[in-house]
């Protein structure tokens, strides 16, 4: 509290005064901090001195209460909100109506409540955020992503035939969701289902629908991927279009199937997935096959395949019928008498063959025996000549070979005789023939 110090009355008796108070202006210190009075005046002649301002934000809340609005207007990006009011003359005046999940632009002063210490801002004016300045933002974003080759049909993937389990991006209760499930298993009734919940539309849509995505991509039994809702105005699809949501969508491993449900205004998510679906119903159709009209083809074929194997084996019937009757199957006997005439023509040269070879061989033979007779030492002692053998057995040339008293060996035509050398005998004439 403040502090008498030294000071005279009239009397002469020291009185005390109190200290001269600081000035407004001064910094609050510990020892002369402010009052709370004062810090919130100096907050409201701060913003006060801001004046007006444009804003441009997604409007998140949106409620009436005596003719006037309080709502919340948040950030397109960051995470950030302010509160809102509206007089009930202001809003008078706006041309349009407004709602939660717009995306607005609006001239606000910022309000400093003192005594209660809250900051709201006061709307003076709103509007929607022009749909040429969202086309253009929007464009300019398609124009980027197609030249990074991310809307580029090489990049599409072929669904499966049958996928085991399909995952599901959709709204929490929401008709799409529905119309999904109940008409994929209409179809198929043995498909299973993995679904994943997401906003689908608001600020939260992007984050939401890019967690759901790659989540069900981490799942190896997930084979296709829809990203599925119900239809909505332009901005309301303004989610599907984020940057974000198409990366994620181009950067899956698993085919995603876009069924936003909106033909006038395609999404950015449409360009990227592997198979646009007009509705979430059809992308339940194009996903999931039709068991009655499966068994169908399958009867179809078996049908076709069976009509074709009976059109080939009565073919080969009726070309083996044509076959049996030709001339040369008609009779069959043919054939082997032909065979036996030809079998005795050819028994019959083969033995005259074989009968004259012989007969050529048996001439040559003797032949053959003839010359060897007439050069055989047996001809010569069939003449009457003999071979004459020395002691050694050699036959002997001339009467040096057989001295006298040498044992000698005749061979004669019909036998041998041992003889004994008496010398050499004298010669014969000329008319004598030798012993």
């Amino acid at each position: 509290m403040p502090i008498l110090r030294g000071a005279t009355w009239a009397g002469g008796r020291e009185a005390s005064v109190t200290d001269a108070p600081a000035p407004r202006d001064a910094p609050a210190t510990r020892e002369a901090p402010w009052p709370v009075a004062r810090l919130s005046t100096k907050l409201k002649e701060y913003l006060d001195r801001l004046g007006t301002v444009w804003v441009e934000g997604e409007i998140t809340q949106w409620g009436v209460s005596g003719g006037n609005v309080y709502g919340k207007l948040k950030d397109l990006d960051a995470d950030a909100t302010v509160s809102f009011q509206i007089w009930s003359s202001v809003r008078s005046r706006l041309g349009g109506d407004f709602k939660q999940g717009d995306r607005v632009v609006a001239l606000v002063k910022p309000n400093w409540w003192v005594k209660g210490g809250s900051l709201s801002m006061q709307v003076f004016e709103l509007k929607h955020v022009g749909l040429g300045d969202l086309l253009e933002r929007l464009e300019r974003l398609r124009a980027q992503l197609a030249a990074e080759g991310l809307f580029d049909v090489a990049r599409k993937r072929r669904l499966p035939f049958l996928p085991g389990v399909v995952g599901l991006v959709t709204g929490r209760d929401s008709d799409a969701e529905k119309d999904v499930l109940r008409n994929a298993r209409l179809r198929w009734p043995a498909v299973e289902f993995r679904v994943v919940h997401a906003a689908v539309q608001g600020d939260r849509t992007p984050g939401e629908v890019v967690a759901a995505i790659e989540r069900l991509d981490a799942d190896p039994e997930v084979e296709v991927i829809i990203v599925a809702r119900g239809g909505g105005d332009f901005q309301n699809l303004l989610g599907f279009s984020d940057e974000r949501v198409v990366r994620a969508a181009a950067a899956a491993s698993t085919p995603i199937v876009s069924a936003i449900g909106h033909e006038a205004d395609r999404p950015l998510l449409d360009e990227v997935a592997d198979l646009r679906a007009s509705t979430p119903t059809d992308a339940a159709k194009r996903v999931v096959p039709d068991v009655g009209e499966e068994l169908l083809r399958v009867e179809q074929a078996r049908a076709r395949m069976s009509l074709r194997l009976r059109t080939l084996v009565a073919h080969e019937i009726d070309r083996i019928g044509h076959l049996r009757t030709r001339p040369a199957l008609a009779d069959t006997a043919w054939i082997v008498d032909r065979r036996a005439e030809d079998l005795t023509r050819w028994v019959a040269r083969g033995a005259e063959l074989v009968e004259r070879q012989i007969e050529r061989q048996t001439h040559q033979v003797g032949e053959l025996r003839g010359h060897l007779r007439a050069l055989s030492p047996q001809s010569t002692l069939d003449r009457g000549y003999a071979i004459v053998q020395g002691p050694d057995g050699h036959v002997l040339r001339g009467p040096h070979g057989a001295p006298a008293g040498a044992g000698l060996m005749l061979t004669l035509a019909e036998g041998r005789l041992a003889a004994r050398s008496e010398g050499e005998a004298a010669p014969v004439g000329d008319s004598g023939d030798a012993e």
